[in-house]
């Protein structure tokens, strides 16, 4: 999260297998509770979104990704760890490049060398049935 009183812009990439999308495991620990989002992240000073896209999924995961189409933009306000936040998403639909990350079950990585997380296949059914917690909400207009 960025300082209280700024506007973080993101570059976050919806990849879809079938039923199924590719996603980040979260934890608010002020909620106690999980999440999940698509994967990506800050987009710097003088970067497009697409590059951010390309270069977030390399750090993070050391995946390439093709069929990088643009959906939109999201204004996600939201408390996390009891800090309001504000993003800006731009959201790409892509794909992997190495059909390895298709048969992974999931995948643990650390985001900037900080803290562990958790990439993994969720079923999109698990998502609309509310078991599981997607965000921000809007993102299921684009599944």
């Amino acid at each position: 999260m960025n300082k209280a009183g700024q506007i973080r812009v993101l570059a976050l990439g919806l990849i879809r297998d079938g039923e199924r999308i590719f996603v980040s495991e979260g934890y608010d620990p002020a909620k106690q509770e999980i999440f999940y989002r698509a994967l990506g992240g800050g987009v710097d000073f003088g970067e497009t979104s697409r590059d951010a896209l390309q270069r977030e999924f390399q750090e993070e995961i050391q995946a390439e990704l093709t069929n990088i189409h643009y959906l939109g933009s999201i204004e996600n306000l939201f408390t996390f760890s009891g800090r309001q936040g504000h993003e800006i998403i731009q959201l790409y639909q892509c794909d992997f490049v190495d059909p390895k990350f298709y048969t992974l079950e999931s995948l643990v990585f650390s985001e900037s060398g900080k803290h562990k997380h958790r990439a993994l296949w969720i079923e999109i059914s698990r998502f609309i049935s509310g078991e599981l917690r997607l965000v921000p909400e809007v993102f299921f207009e684009y599944l």
